[in-house]
């Protein structure tokens, strides 16, 4: 009995030693393509990282031409989600679309002398939006303010 005891450990550690950790469900993208697409087609320039923090994934990248909406998703390598959508819809339309149906207003914030609206909603995200003519950008996430302002002054 002491000896099947024994191969059984022997066993549940060996295997233990050799177990890969399992592959992150979540599969980046080379969203790059995706922004040279979306460059030539939008009527706005579009904005986006030239390159992710060490970790970071872009996992979904889109443009709808009508009405012009471009999108970026990105998971930090906290696992807490980032995303960029830009439009020619209103900031009140794109609120109610990525944030919240009713999001509180909870300031401002100005980045690379840029005055930002910040916006959260009772799950916790914050979103910064601005407009520039009639180009509305939001960036909003799950990810604390200041990984915002980062993401922001890392926009091209």
């Amino acid at each position: 009995m002491v000896i099947l005891l024994a191969v059984v450990v022997g066993f549940v550690l060996l295997r233990d030693l050799n177990r890969a950790e399992p592959e992150s469900p979540v599969r980046a993208i080379d969203y790059q393509r995706t922004v040279d697409f979306a460059s030539e087609q939008a009527d706005f320039d579009i904005l986006a990282p030239e390159s992710l923090p060490a970790g970071w994934k872009a996992t979904t990248a889109g443009f709808t031409p009508d009405p012009g909406d471009w999108h970026l998703g990105v998971l930090t390598d906290r696992g807490r989600y980032v995303g960029i959508e830009q439009s020619t819809r209103s900031v009140r339309s794109m609120l109610e679309t990525y944030v919240d149906p009713s999001p509180a207003r909870a300031g401002a914030v100005t980045i690379d002398g840029a005055r930002w609206q910040k916006w959260t909603d009772p799950g916790g995200d914050i979103a910064l939006v601005r407009t520039q003519g009639e180009v509305t950008t939001l960036v909003v996430g799950t990810a604390e303010q200041d990984v915002l302002v980062d993401y922001i002054e890392s926009l091209r």
